[in-house]
Formats: C-alpha cells, structure tokens, sequence
C-alpha cells in the first residue's frame, strides 16, 4: 500500500507522467544497455526493443500498477502482477537485478520530467517502484520455492527426441530428459523458455506454450516460424533458428515451466477461444481433460487463416471427440469449404452463435486484436471481467492499449 504522504503526489503527477512513459522506458532502456550492454544479447528480445514492444508494455504496466495504488488501494497488486512475475521466473530472474532496473528507470523518470521531479515526487515515485519490485520479488520467490529451486536456477538441457511438420510455417518439438526420467510436472496451459546461442554468439530467449498435457514422460511445444509481412521488422530470431536447426538428437536449453494461464479445479463450464498459434496452450487443456475422462462443459472456438494454416487440427478435433460435453467451432478466412462440418463459418471469428453459461470460465490465446474482440463479446454476454483469463507471446501490450 502506497504511503499516505506519496498518494497525493502520486495521483497529481500520474498524468504527467503517464503521458511521457513511453519516452521514459525508451531512454530507461538506453541507460540499462549501455551500462549493461550484454543484457540485449543475453536476456532481452531483440526484436522487441528494435519495435518498441517491450517498452510500450513495460509503460502499460507501470501505469496500471500506480493507477491501482491511488484508485483502489485496498486491492492486492498480484493480479495485475502475476502475469510479469511469471515470465521472470521462465527467465530466471532474481532479486538482485531489480536496483539496477530501479536506478535506471528512476533515474529516466528525472532526466525526462526535468525540473518537475522534486524531492518528493522523486521520493514518491520511488516507492511505486519498490511496491512493485518487491511485490514481484515475493510472487517470484513463491513460484522459485513451489518448482524446488533456487532463485533463478531454471534451466536445463533437454534432447529433442521428435520432430513433426504441423503446417508449412510451424513445426512441434518433443523433449525429454537426457536421463530417462519423466520431465517436470506441469499446469495445463503453461509455458517453458528456450534459450538458443545464434550465429552472431547472442544468446536469446523466447517462451512456447507446451502443447499436450502434463501426463506424459516428456514436453511438446509447437513453434510458428516468425516471419515479417512488411520488412520493418526482422523475422523471427529464436523460431527461424530452431526451424533451420533443431533437430532429433540435438539438446536444447529450457526453463521450468511458467505461466498462470491454468485450468481451474473447479467443474464449471470452460470457454477456449485460440487463433493460430494461440492453439497450443489449449490443446494441453483439452489433452487433460481427455485424459482425465472430464465431463465438464467445454465450448472450443478456433480462428485462422484456412485449413491447412490450423496446426494440430485432427488432434483438437480428436481430443474434442474424447469429451462427452464438448464442441468446436472453427472460423476460417480462407478456404472454409475445404474444412466441412457443422460448425464451420468463413471470415473471421464472433461468437454471436454461442450463449455461454454465467458461471463459465473464459480461456484466450492469439493476436491481441481477437483477444480483445473475444472479451468484449464475452462481456456483453454477461460474464464477469474476472472469468475471462488470456494469455500472449511476447510483451503483454494489452495494458498499454487501453
């Protein structure tokens, strides 16, 4: 809870500084990298900072967090926070980083807002910072002790024991300890790091959703090649390395798994909403619930390009054949016709058919414009914001959108 004395100059100085993040997290980031320059080559996502991705969602969610201390102070921060800690631990991440990010975000805040950072705004904002470090610092603590590590201690080297073509742009990776023992235990719909060295000697790190359940000896994750439409942007580093060179035999590096993107335990209905590659993490839910013969509620609503760009299209559909109270609906922009059943439709997806129960819980996964069409529907339809759970690769832009 933010301090008495700093609410106030927290809340006069949020609009200014708001309105500036973006220039603030831009130069915050110079400052991090020319101190620290191998952090770019061993840590961060080039190709988010070269598009300003990652600074845009690092400004969203500094703004939420302090827009949430002044405006609803009793309500705890892990929600909106649970999310970034996550991702930090696939990172390992650990407690000794955060001054560094401090002092130099801190410090892009006063070289930004010149002369409008008093003592006390300085002080003020000093403290969001230090809300917000150790409440993920804590998170992050908790998730380190839950998998039996040490802070940061997340890697290990796993061989790809298959390698399947799932469409002309994807391809699925099958892991296994070098050992023979059975691979971590997992929550369906959670995500592992991989971490390659690229001709260039950077080593980059990238998260893919493990994409069948985790009753099995070994991990799956399905990895889209990255390919820019428009030239403005390099093509997928992480994914085009793993495409030209990832083969059975080979051993990769790989983080624990991460992710709060979850099945509940409860047996209330379930709404899986993907588009493209935003498959994977719920076909590991519905391999679950396969296996563990569920008879929940289960409406599953796909979108993509056409038929043959829908990876693991027979295996959702077989997985959903398994389910005694489940249903697909598929939505195609192309070639529909080639893909005929009942539930088939052409142009991009809307739930305008479906009547989800009121105590459903909403699962979405793919580009943030479905996702945020999703919701909306969803919305309208009556469920509650807190019912309606997402998940994205890359920088968690949804809070910078508004």
């Amino acid at each position: 809870m933010l301090s008495a004395q700093s609410v106030p100059v927290v809340r006069a100085t949020l609009p200014v500084v708001g309105a500036s993040l973006t220039t603030i997290t831009e130069l915050f980031y110079r400052r991090l990298f020319e101190e620290r320059p191998e952090l770019l080559r061993q840590l961060f996502n080039r190709t988010n900072q070269a598009t300003g991705a990652q600074r845009e969602a690092l400004a969203g969610s500094v703004a939420a967090f302090a827009t949430l201390l002044v405006e609803r102070p009793d309500q705890r921060p892990d929600v909106v926070l649970s999310r970034i800690a996550h991702k930090h631990v696939s990172l390992g991440i650990t407690p000794d980083q955060y001054p560094l990010v401090g002092r130099h975000l801190l410090g892009a805040v006063a070289e930004v807002l010149g002369d409008a950072v008093t003592p006390e705004v300085g002080a003020a904002w000093d403290e969001v910072y230090w809300l917000m470090a150790n409440a993920l610092i804590a998170i992050e603590a908790r998730l380190y002790a839950e998998a039996g590590v040490e802070n940061g201690e997340v890697w290990r080297r796993l061989e790809i024991a298959e390698r399947r073509r799932e469409s002309a742009d994807a391809v699925s990776l099958v892991l296994r300890r070098t050992d023979g023992r059975p691979t971590t235990p997992f929550r369906p719909g959670q995500y592992v790091s991989v971490r390659v060295e690229l001709p260039d000697g950077a080593r980059q790190i990238r998260q893919y959703s493990l994409s069948t359940a985790p009753d099995h000896k070994t991990w799956r994750i399905t990895v889209k090649r990255e390919q820019a439409a428009d030239g403005t942007v390099p093509d997928g580093e992480v994914s085009s390395w793993l495409h030209a060179n990832a083969k059975v035999g080979d051993v990769l590096d790989v983080s624990l798994p991460a992710g709060d993107l979850v099945l509940p335990t409860t047996g209330t209905p379930l709404l899986l909403a993907s588009a493209g590659i935003g498959i994977t993490p719920m076909l590991s839910m519905l391999d679950h619930l396969a296996l563990t013969s569920s008879s929940r509620r289960v409406t599953v609503v796909h979108a993509d390009r056409s038929p043959l760009d829908h990876v693991h299209r027979d295996e959702q559909a077989d997985l959903i054949s398994r389910l005694t109270s489940a249903d697909l609906h598929l939505w195609y922009e192309n070639d529909a016709h080639r893909s005929p059943g009942t539930n088939v439709f052409a142009g991009r997806a809307t739930l305008d058919h479906l009547t989800p129960a009121p105590d459903t819980t909403a699962f979405l996964c793919g580009p943030l414009p479905f996702m945020r069409a999703v919701r909306g529907e969803l919305l309208t339809k009556g469920l509650h914001p807190a019912a309606i759970h997402y998940e994205v690769f890359g920088p968690d832009l949804w809070l910078s959108k508004g």
